[in-house]
């Protein structure tokens, strides 16, 4: 019988574990900055932001994602994600071109820049710019170029489907260096899901911003990956369940 209620005792523990990765309380934030500092040159390769990007996709079972390269004009823009659904752009911005490896002479230009050359331009403190989805999704994910040179910074605030409203601060790299810098800023949340998401930047003294590869997931595409304090709770509970067929 004592042996009986330990094997209980794992197995439970074993799902309360698994509940616990599953009850989140907040976004799954994954960022990743590559420094720069020259206005004139675009990165060659783009490691950490890259990384970021990788990470939150591993926690999405397919993903669509919006590049700029056939768009064109300013606000109102509609975007399309594929078949995970279309958005539209509002707030002062417009779509930018530079010759794909190089940037614009200001630092700004499209990811990867070697292959690409369409981003969203928005002047930093002039509203910001929103993105409203048609329909809600759970994970969200971008590339930013030259924030923060100027010392203009970006937060977004998360609009859910009850129209409560939350803010994540998206960071910048170190003051010297964010000239023409690459960061990559996405979350997922198995929570809640939103309906629009706006980016509010602060201006510092004329900062402007470039964004580009927009990437969202609906609740259904998030699969996140087991933490591994949870990888070894579901071993020890499969252990305990061992423990009990081989004492009947």
């Amino acid at each position: 019988m004592q042996t009986l209620r330990s094997g209980v005792a794992l197995s439970t523990l074993f799902f309360a574990a698994m509940g616990f990765a599953g009850a989140q309380a907040a976004p799954v934030v994954f960022s990743g900055i590559d420094a720069n500092g020259n206005a004139n040159v675009a990165l060659a390769s783009t490691p950490n932001a890259d990384a970021a990007r990788n990470a939150l996709f591993a926690n999405l079972a397919g993903v669509g994602t919006e590049t700029f390269e056939t768009r064109s004009g300013s606000s109102p823009l509609a975007i399309n994600f594929g078949a995970a659904g279309t958005a539209t752009i509002n707030g002062p911005g417009s779509v930018a071109s530079v010759t794909p490896g190089t940037t614009n002479g200001f630092g700004r230009y499209s990811v990867p820049s070697a292959t690409s050359s369409r981003f969203w331009e928005a002047d930093a403190g002039t509203g910001g710019i929103t993105v409203t989805f048609s329909a809600p999704v759970a994970a969200f994910g971008f590339y930013g170029i030259d924030i923060g040179d100027f010392s203009g910074t970006v937060v977004l605030r998360l609009t859910d489907t009850g129209g409560a409203t939350s803010l994540l601060n998206v960071p910048a790299a170190a003051s010297g260096r964010a000239d023409g810098s690459v960061l990559y800023f996405g979350f997922y949340d198995t929570a809640v899901q939103y309906t629009s998401i706006a980016f509010l930047t602060t201006g510092g003294s004329g900062d402007v911003f470039a964004f580009d590869n927009f990437s969202i997931g609906s609740i259904e595409q998030v699969v996140p990956v087991p933490e591994p304090m949870s990888l070894a709770l579901f071993g020890l509970g499969l252990a305990g369940l061992g423990v009990i067929r081989r004492k009947r």
